[in-house]
């Protein structure tokens, strides 16, 4: 017997979507529990983009169906899903680069509390003390005053990541959550994303192209290839996998320093 959709904060059954005569993806499965930090990963062409535009609304799905929450979300457009609480962020990074680091987070506050028309007039007043917390929970309170363009990129990813939490989600969905840092910056920025996570109670789904990333912090991976799902589980268990690694030419994964056996 099927677990219940209750079980799931999300779960994605058969989903499938051509461009023209390209299948981009053909009846791809996830479950996702909630807690669970699940990474999304393949190589280059393997339609991860495309799911992930897909679970966030931005792609209508030709088949399939998506259930958020214990709640069918099939075909909703991305701000009906940030209301219902599914947070977002961008491989390139989306801030308001003219605006002060609280004043991006104090938008999105606004926006939340369905206070947009305030924003153009009052909101230097508005959730000041929510936005403060915000940004000393992702390591940016002392930037609360700098414009957001002077920031260095890993910052920028911090603030966004504020941002995404004003909605308050249930979930996050994150895409290439350290692309353009350089690899000092990724383990620590997703560790931060990963204890923020857990200390709120959040789901997570990220793509990442950086395997030690990926296993530093993925309680389950997704394996995509060619636009169907090719491998799911644990860790241990994706990283252990012959045909995992067949799809990456026959590279090891690195982990720690390590190589990851090729079975």
């Amino acid at each position: 017997m099927s677990a219940d959709n209750s079980d799931f904060v999300l779960k994605v059954e058969g989903i499938s979507k051509r461009f023209g005569g390209l299948q981009a993806l053909q009846s791809v499965d996830m479950h996702v529990k909630p807690g669970e930090f699940h990474a999304i990963i393949g190589p280059n062409g393997a339609g991860k983009s495309t799911f992930f535009n897909t679970l966030t609304g931005l792609l209508k799905a030709d088949e399939g169906h998506i259930s958020f929450d214990g709640r069918n979300v099939t075909g909703l457009a991305p701000h009906q899903l940030t209301r219902l609480g599914m947070g977002r962020t961008f491989q390139i990074t989306r801030v308001f680069h003219g605006m002060t680091v609280l004043e991006n987070v104090q938008v999105a506050l606004c926006a939340h509390a369905q206070q947009t028309w305030k924003v153009w007039t009052a909101a230097s007043g508005l959730h000041v003390q929510r936005a403060k917390d915000l940004l000393e929970r992702v390591g940016l309170a002392a930037q609360w005053a700098r414009t957001a363009r002077t920031l260095a990129h890993g910052d920028q990813k911090r603030l966004e990541l504020a941002i995404a939490l004003a909605s308050q989600p249930k979930l996050l969905l994150l895409d290439e959550p350290t692309a353009g840092m350089a690899a000092q910056e990724r383990l620590a920025s997703i560790q931060l994303v990963h204890q923020v996570a857990k200390q709120l109670g959040i789901s997570c789904v990220f793509t990442e192209h950086d395997m030690a990333v990926v296993f530093a912090v993925a309680s389950r991976i997704t394996v995509l290839h060619q636009g169907k799902v090719l491998a799911v589980g644990l860790p241990q268990e994706v990283r252990a996998s012959a045909v995992v690694q067949q799809v990456y030419l026959g590279e090891p994964v690195v982990t720690d320093g390590q190589p990851v056996p090729q079975g």
